[in-house]
């Protein structure tokens, strides 16, 4: 029986989640040269970071079946700076038109060190300041973190996952993936990731990205 493949991508701002489009709009099929393989759980156009794709039809379902609650941390820019009220009703759910959602895990945080700009840049009202924090749920509903962030009060801004399970960006630039070897039916390997491969860098609708040199940190303004 073949092993089933498990790929891990740092999705760029702008790209669609999945290999074809028919308005030209830039998709996987640009980053992962690599067949068969579908993206478990969605991560749209407008958001960054960790992706897996896989070609095995029960491991996908592993991901992203929301009966599973597999947690997934979310690195979160968002206008103003949360207060500790925000912070708490984010703990305990909040409720949007499709219900309730699960309790969730919140820290504030400081911009990411190994932050890498984003293309285009995010737009700012300049007296209103903006701030980070990591949000960690275990569900899958549509711009579920978005919705979140508004419902109290501070709006996101720029939305990166940073990990789905124990899998992480980490090592990973923009563009770039890494292929896990024999994935488990759950995402706990315990072994040293491989070395990432692919493209470093976004890409634009109908243009390779080319190399970029190591992700810089961007500060906000």
């Amino acid at each position: 029986m073949p092993v089933p493949r498990l790929i891990l991508l740092n999705k760029p701002y702008g790209v669609l989640p999945q290999f074809t489009d028919d308005q030209g709009r830039a998709t996987l099929a640009e980053l992962v040269p690599v067949k068969g393989v579908y993206a478990a759980g969605r991560l749209d156009r407008d958001s960054e970071g960790l992706l897996a794709l896989s070609d095995d039809g029960p491991l996908i379902a592993r991901i992203a079946a929301p009966a599973n609650k597999m947690p997934k941390t979310y690195w979160v820019q968002v206008e103003g700076v949360p207060t500790d009220e925000a912070l708490e009703a984010l703990r305990r759910g909040v409720t949007l038109k499709d219900g309730p959602t699960l309790p969730a895990e919140v820290r504030r945080m400081e911009e990411p060190e190994s932050l890498w700009p984003r293309d285009p840049p995010v737009r700012y009202r300049a007296a209103i300041p903006t701030s980070w924090i990591a949000l960690t749920i275990r569900e899958g509903r549509n711009r579920q973190v978005r919705r979140m962030t508004a419902a109290v009060g501070f709006p996101t801004l720029r939305l990166i996952r940073w990990s789905i399970g124990d899998w992480t960006l980490d090592g990973l630039a923009p563009g770039q993936w890494r292929e896990v070897p024999q994935p488990p039916a759950t995402p706990s390997t315990g072994a040293k990731p491989p070395a990432p491969t692919g493209k470093r860098g976004p890409v634009k609708p109908r243009r390779t990205a080319a190399p970029r040199s190591a992700p810089s940190r961007s500060r906000s303004r």
